[in-house]
Protein backbone atom coordinates (compact mmCIF):
# COMPACT_ATOMS: atom_id res chain seq x y z
CA UNK A 1 0.00 0.00 0.00
CA UNK A 2 1.29 3.46 -0.90
CA UNK A 3 2.43 5.75 1.89
CA UNK A 4 1.17 8.81 0.00
CA UNK A 5 -2.12 9.24 1.94
CA UNK A 6 -0.26 9.04 5.25
CA UNK A 7 2.50 11.34 3.98
CA UNK A 8 -0.03 13.94 2.92
CA UNK A 9 -1.91 13.74 6.22
CA UNK A 10 1.09 14.20 8.51
CA UNK A 11 2.25 17.67 9.59
CA UNK A 12 5.88 18.22 8.68
CA UNK A 13 8.81 20.57 9.20
CA UNK A 14 11.43 21.45 6.59
CA UNK A 15 14.86 22.53 7.78
CA UNK A 16 17.08 22.69 4.69
CA UNK A 17 15.59 24.95 2.07
CA UNK A 18 17.24 27.76 0.12
CA UNK A 19 14.61 30.30 -0.80
CA UNK A 20 16.52 31.33 -3.93
CA UNK A 21 16.39 27.66 -4.88
CA UNK A 22 12.59 27.76 -5.09
CA UNK A 23 12.63 30.14 -8.06
CA UNK A 24 10.52 28.45 -10.71
CA UNK A 25 11.22 28.78 -14.44
CA UNK A 26 7.85 30.55 -14.76
CA UNK A 27 8.67 33.17 -12.12
CA UNK A 28 12.22 33.60 -13.45
CA UNK A 29 10.85 34.26 -16.92
CA UNK A 30 8.17 36.63 -15.61
CA UNK A 31 10.57 38.68 -13.49
CA UNK A 32 13.18 38.82 -16.26
CA UNK A 33 10.53 40.39 -18.45
CA UNK A 34 9.44 42.74 -15.66
CA UNK A 35 12.96 44.08 -15.11
CA UNK A 36 14.23 43.66 -18.69
CA UNK A 37 16.94 41.24 -17.55
CA UNK A 38 18.50 39.38 -20.46
CA UNK A 39 18.66 35.65 -19.88
CA UNK A 40 20.53 33.16 -22.12
CA UNK A 41 17.20 31.45 -22.82
CA UNK A 42 14.42 32.14 -25.29
CA UNK A 43 11.53 30.73 -23.28
CA UNK A 44 10.37 29.36 -19.96
CA UNK A 45 10.71 25.86 -21.44
CA UNK A 46 14.40 26.49 -22.25
CA UNK A 47 15.00 27.53 -18.63
CA UNK A 48 13.40 24.31 -17.40
CA UNK A 49 15.51 22.28 -19.83
CA UNK A 50 18.68 23.89 -18.42
CA UNK A 51 18.01 22.41 -14.97
CA UNK A 52 20.46 19.56 -15.57
CA UNK A 53 23.70 19.51 -13.59
CA UNK A 54 26.98 17.61 -13.50
CA UNK A 55 27.94 18.74 -9.99
CA UNK A 56 27.33 21.37 -7.34
CA UNK A 57 29.20 24.11 -9.19
CA UNK A 58 27.26 23.68 -12.45
CA UNK A 59 24.06 24.11 -10.44
CA UNK A 60 25.39 27.18 -8.62
CA UNK A 61 26.28 28.87 -11.90
CA UNK A 62 22.62 28.75 -12.98
CA UNK A 63 21.38 29.44 -9.45
CA UNK A 64 23.22 32.77 -9.22
CA UNK A 65 22.24 33.69 -12.75
CA UNK A 66 18.58 33.07 -11.96
CA UNK A 67 18.73 35.12 -8.77
CA UNK A 68 19.60 38.18 -10.84
CA UNK A 69 15.93 38.61 -11.77
CA UNK A 70 15.10 39.32 -8.10
CA UNK A 71 15.27 43.10 -7.94
CA UNK A 72 12.61 44.68 -5.71
CA UNK A 73 10.76 43.92 -2.49
CA UNK A 74 7.76 42.48 -4.27
CA UNK A 75 9.97 39.97 -6.13
CA UNK A 76 11.25 38.60 -2.83
CA UNK A 77 7.72 38.56 -1.46
CA UNK A 78 6.55 36.57 -4.49
CA UNK A 79 9.44 34.13 -4.13
CA UNK A 80 8.73 33.46 -0.46
CA UNK A 81 4.95 33.41 -0.90
CA UNK A 82 5.10 30.79 -3.66
CA UNK A 83 7.25 28.54 -1.47
CA UNK A 84 5.00 28.97 1.58
CA UNK A 85 1.96 28.23 -0.55
CA UNK A 86 3.66 24.97 -1.57
CA UNK A 87 4.26 24.30 2.14
CA UNK A 88 0.54 24.69 2.79
CA UNK A 89 -0.29 22.30 -0.04
CA UNK A 90 2.16 19.68 1.35
CA UNK A 91 1.13 20.07 5.01
CA UNK A 92 4.44 21.64 6.05
CA UNK A 93 3.54 23.52 9.22
CA UNK A 94 7.00 24.82 10.09
CA UNK A 95 9.94 25.73 7.87
CA UNK A 96 13.41 27.14 8.49
CA UNK A 97 14.39 28.98 5.34
CA UNK A 98 17.93 29.84 4.31
CA UNK A 99 18.60 32.99 2.34
CA UNK A 100 21.86 34.16 0.78
CA UNK A 101 22.19 37.92 1.32
CA UNK A 102 25.51 38.16 -0.51
CA UNK A 103 23.85 36.87 -3.67
CA UNK A 104 21.86 40.10 -3.58
CA UNK A 105 24.14 42.62 -1.87
CA UNK A 106 26.83 41.82 -4.45
CA UNK A 107 24.30 43.13 -6.99
CA UNK A 108 23.56 46.28 -4.96
CA UNK A 109 20.33 44.94 -3.45
CA UNK A 110 20.35 45.33 0.30
CA UNK A 111 18.69 43.85 3.36
CA UNK A 112 16.19 46.74 3.27
CA UNK A 113 14.80 45.31 0.02
CA UNK A 114 14.73 41.53 0.46
CA UNK A 115 14.00 41.27 4.18
CA UNK A 116 10.69 43.19 4.09
CA UNK A 117 9.56 41.01 1.18
CA UNK A 118 10.44 37.78 3.01
CA UNK A 119 8.86 38.91 6.26
CA UNK A 120 5.64 40.12 4.67
CA UNK A 121 5.11 36.74 3.00
CA UNK A 122 5.94 34.88 6.23
CA UNK A 123 3.51 36.99 8.23
CA UNK A 124 0.71 36.44 5.74
CA UNK A 125 1.34 32.67 5.65
CA UNK A 126 1.15 32.52 9.44
CA UNK A 127 -2.09 34.50 9.45
CA UNK A 128 -3.70 32.54 6.62
CA UNK A 129 -2.41 29.00 7.21
CA UNK A 130 -0.72 28.97 10.61
CA UNK A 131 2.69 28.17 9.09
CA UNK A 132 5.70 29.25 11.15
CA UNK A 133 8.74 30.38 9.19
CA UNK A 134 12.19 31.01 10.68
CA UNK A 135 14.96 32.67 8.66
CA UNK A 136 18.57 31.44 8.43
CA UNK A 137 21.06 33.96 7.08
CA UNK A 138 23.75 32.07 5.16
CA UNK A 139 27.27 33.15 4.23
CA UNK A 140 28.63 32.20 0.81
CA UNK A 141 31.76 30.18 1.49
CA UNK A 142 33.40 30.93 -1.85
CA UNK A 143 33.64 34.56 -0.72
CA UNK A 144 36.08 35.82 1.89
CA UNK A 145 35.96 35.77 5.67
CA UNK A 146 35.92 39.57 5.57
CA UNK A 147 32.84 39.53 3.32
CA UNK A 148 31.10 37.27 5.84
CA UNK A 149 31.94 39.65 8.69
CA UNK A 150 30.57 42.55 6.64
CA UNK A 151 27.37 40.61 5.97
CA UNK A 152 27.00 39.81 9.67
CA UNK A 153 27.29 43.51 10.44
CA UNK A 154 24.86 44.51 7.67
CA UNK A 155 22.31 42.08 9.08
CA UNK A 156 22.36 43.74 12.52
CA UNK A 157 19.13 45.77 12.13
CA UNK A 158 17.36 42.51 11.25
CA UNK A 159 18.72 40.32 14.05
CA UNK A 160 15.29 40.05 15.73
CA UNK A 161 13.97 38.43 12.53
CA UNK A 162 16.85 35.92 12.11
CA UNK A 163 17.00 32.61 13.98
CA UNK A 164 20.34 31.21 12.81
CA UNK A 165 23.35 31.81 10.60
CA UNK A 166 24.64 29.25 8.14
CA UNK A 167 27.33 28.43 5.60
CA UNK A 168 26.60 27.30 2.06
CA UNK A 169 27.68 27.51 -1.63
CA UNK A 170 30.75 25.81 -3.16
CA UNK A 171 32.03 23.32 -0.60
CA UNK A 172 35.22 21.95 -2.16
CA UNK A 173 38.21 24.18 -1.46
CA UNK A 174 36.32 26.22 1.12
CA UNK A 175 36.51 24.29 4.40
CA UNK A 176 34.53 25.41 7.45
CA UNK A 177 37.76 26.45 9.21
CA UNK A 178 37.89 29.43 6.82
CA UNK A 179 34.99 30.93 8.78
CA UNK A 180 35.80 29.85 12.35
CA UNK A 181 36.21 33.42 13.62
CA UNK A 182 32.97 34.54 11.97
CA UNK A 183 30.95 31.82 13.66
CA UNK A 184 32.65 32.48 17.00
CA UNK A 185 31.13 35.95 16.75
CA UNK A 186 27.77 34.51 15.65
CA UNK A 187 27.73 32.29 18.75
CA UNK A 188 28.62 35.26 20.96
CA UNK A 189 25.61 37.09 19.53
CA UNK A 190 23.39 34.20 20.64
CA UNK A 191 22.34 32.75 17.29
CA UNK A 192 22.03 29.09 16.35
CA UNK A 193 24.55 27.83 13.78
CA UNK A 194 24.18 25.48 10.82
CA UNK A 195 26.66 24.64 8.07
CA UNK A 196 26.81 22.64 4.85
CA UNK A 197 29.40 19.91 5.26
CA UNK A 198 29.98 16.42 3.92
CA UNK A 199 28.00 16.79 0.69
CA UNK A 200 30.82 17.03 -1.85
CA UNK A 201 33.40 17.79 0.81
CA UNK A 202 35.09 15.05 2.86
CA UNK A 203 34.24 13.93 6.41
CA UNK A 204 37.00 16.26 7.63
CA UNK A 205 34.73 19.18 6.74
CA UNK A 206 32.08 17.76 9.07
CA UNK A 207 34.67 17.50 11.84
CA UNK A 208 35.54 21.16 11.28
CA UNK A 209 31.89 22.21 11.32
CA UNK A 210 31.42 20.42 14.65
CA UNK A 211 34.70 21.33 16.36
CA UNK A 212 35.53 24.76 14.92
CA UNK A 213 32.13 26.24 14.09
CA UNK A 214 30.26 24.64 17.00
CA UNK A 215 27.25 23.90 14.78
CA UNK A 216 23.82 23.04 16.11
CA UNK A 217 22.94 21.21 12.90
CA UNK A 218 24.79 19.81 9.89
CA UNK A 219 23.33 20.43 6.44
CA UNK A 220 23.76 17.29 4.30
CA UNK A 221 26.45 15.38 6.23
CA UNK A 222 25.86 12.18 4.27
CA UNK A 223 29.59 11.41 4.08
CA UNK A 224 29.82 11.00 7.86
CA UNK A 225 29.41 7.26 7.32
CA UNK A 226 32.94 7.15 5.85
CA UNK A 227 34.38 7.87 9.31
CA UNK A 228 33.19 5.50 12.08
CA UNK A 229 34.46 7.80 14.84
CA UNK A 230 32.61 10.76 13.35
CA UNK A 231 29.47 8.69 12.90
CA UNK A 232 29.61 7.65 16.57
CA UNK A 233 30.04 11.27 17.67
CA UNK A 234 27.07 12.49 15.63
CA UNK A 235 24.92 9.66 16.98
CA UNK A 236 26.01 10.24 20.58
CA UNK A 237 25.33 13.98 20.43
CA UNK A 238 22.18 13.51 18.35
CA UNK A 239 23.52 16.22 16.08
CA UNK A 240 20.88 16.64 13.36
CA UNK A 241 21.62 15.99 9.69
CA UNK A 242 19.39 17.79 7.17
CA UNK A 243 19.57 15.35 4.26
CA UNK A 244 18.29 16.21 0.78
CA UNK A 245 17.87 13.00 -1.29
CA UNK A 246 16.79 14.41 -4.66
CA UNK A 247 19.46 17.10 -4.42
CA UNK A 248 22.13 14.44 -3.81
CA UNK A 249 20.93 12.60 -6.90
CA UNK A 250 20.64 15.68 -9.10
CA UNK A 251 24.11 16.93 -8.16
CA UNK A 252 25.71 13.51 -8.64
CA UNK A 253 26.66 13.04 -4.99
CA UNK A 254 25.10 9.63 -5.66
CA UNK A 255 24.37 8.07 -9.04
CA UNK A 256 21.34 6.03 -7.96
CA UNK A 257 18.80 6.94 -5.28
CA UNK A 258 18.59 3.24 -4.39
CA UNK A 259 22.15 3.62 -3.05
CA UNK A 260 21.34 6.55 -0.75
CA UNK A 261 22.37 6.02 2.87
CA UNK A 262 19.64 8.05 4.60
CA UNK A 263 17.65 5.06 5.86
CA UNK A 264 20.77 3.24 7.04
CA UNK A 265 21.75 6.38 8.96
CA UNK A 266 18.26 6.47 10.43
CA UNK A 267 18.45 2.82 11.41
CA UNK A 268 21.82 3.46 13.05
CA UNK A 269 20.14 5.92 15.39
CA UNK A 270 21.18 9.22 13.83
CA UNK A 271 18.85 12.23 13.95
CA UNK A 272 18.40 12.49 10.18
CA UNK A 273 15.71 14.54 8.45
CA UNK A 274 14.38 14.82 4.89
CA UNK A 275 14.45 18.15 3.03
CA UNK A 276 14.22 19.51 -0.50
CA UNK A 277 17.21 21.92 -0.64
CA UNK A 278 16.51 23.75 -3.94
CA UNK A 279 13.27 22.08 -5.04
CA UNK A 280 12.55 23.74 -8.36
CA UNK A 281 16.09 22.99 -9.55
CA UNK A 282 16.25 19.46 -8.19
CA UNK A 283 12.91 18.06 -9.27
CA UNK A 284 10.76 18.04 -6.19
CA UNK A 285 9.49 19.65 -2.99
CA UNK A 286 9.50 17.93 0.38
CA UNK A 287 6.77 15.36 -0.24
CA UNK A 288 8.43 14.44 -3.53
CA UNK A 289 11.60 13.59 -1.62
CA UNK A 290 9.69 11.36 0.76
CA UNK A 291 7.92 9.63 -2.12
CA UNK A 292 11.26 9.06 -3.85
CA UNK A 293 12.55 7.32 -0.72
CA UNK A 294 9.53 5.05 -0.68
CA UNK A 295 9.97 4.05 -4.32
CA UNK A 296 13.78 3.79 -4.40
CA UNK A 297 14.53 2.47 -0.92
CA UNK A 298 11.28 0.89 0.21
CA UNK A 299 10.86 3.32 3.11
CA UNK A 300 8.18 1.94 5.42
CA UNK A 301 5.54 3.62 7.54
CA UNK A 302 7.61 3.53 10.72
CA UNK A 303 10.62 5.11 8.99
CA UNK A 304 8.43 7.79 7.43
CA UNK A 305 6.95 8.69 10.79
CA UNK A 306 10.36 8.74 12.50
CA UNK A 307 11.87 10.99 9.82
CA UNK A 308 9.01 13.45 10.26
CA UNK A 309 9.27 13.34 14.07
CA UNK A 310 13.00 14.01 13.62
CA UNK A 311 12.24 17.13 11.59
CA UNK A 312 10.50 18.68 14.58
CA UNK A 313 13.11 17.44 17.07
CA UNK A 314 15.89 18.95 14.96
CA UNK A 315 14.12 22.29 14.48
CA UNK A 316 14.75 25.49 16.40
CA UNK A 317 11.16 25.57 17.62
CA UNK A 318 10.51 26.00 21.37
CA UNK A 319 10.40 22.68 23.21
CA UNK A 320 6.66 22.96 23.82
CA UNK A 321 6.02 23.33 20.08
CA UNK A 322 8.32 20.39 19.28
CA UNK A 323 6.36 18.25 21.71
CA UNK A 324 3.02 19.41 20.32
CA UNK A 325 3.88 18.55 16.73
CA UNK A 326 5.61 15.29 17.65
CA UNK A 327 2.44 14.11 19.36
CA UNK A 328 0.41 15.21 16.32
CA UNK A 329 2.57 13.09 14.04
CA UNK A 330 2.45 10.04 16.29
CA UNK A 331 -1.30 10.29 16.82
CA UNK A 332 -2.00 10.83 13.13
CA UNK A 333 0.15 7.83 12.26
CA UNK A 334 -1.70 5.64 14.71
CA UNK A 335 -5.00 6.71 13.18
CA UNK A 336 -4.08 5.49 9.69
Amino acid sequence: MSLTPLLNSLPKAELHLHIEGTLSPALMWELADKHQVRLPYNSEAEIAAAYQFDNLQSFLDLYYQGADVLRDEDDFYRLMWEYLRACHEQNIVHTEVMFDPQTHTERGIGFDIFMPGFLRAAQEARQEWGISCYLICSFLRHLSEQAAFETLEAAAPWYPDITAFGLDSSELGHPPEKFARVFKRVKELGFAIVAHAGEEGPPEYIWQAVELLNVDRIDHGVRCQEDPRLLALIRERQLPLTVCPLSNLKLCVIDDLAKHNILSLLDEGLLVTVNSDDPTYFGGFLNDNFSALEHALGMNEQQLQQLIVNSFKASFLPEADKQYWTEKVINAGQGC
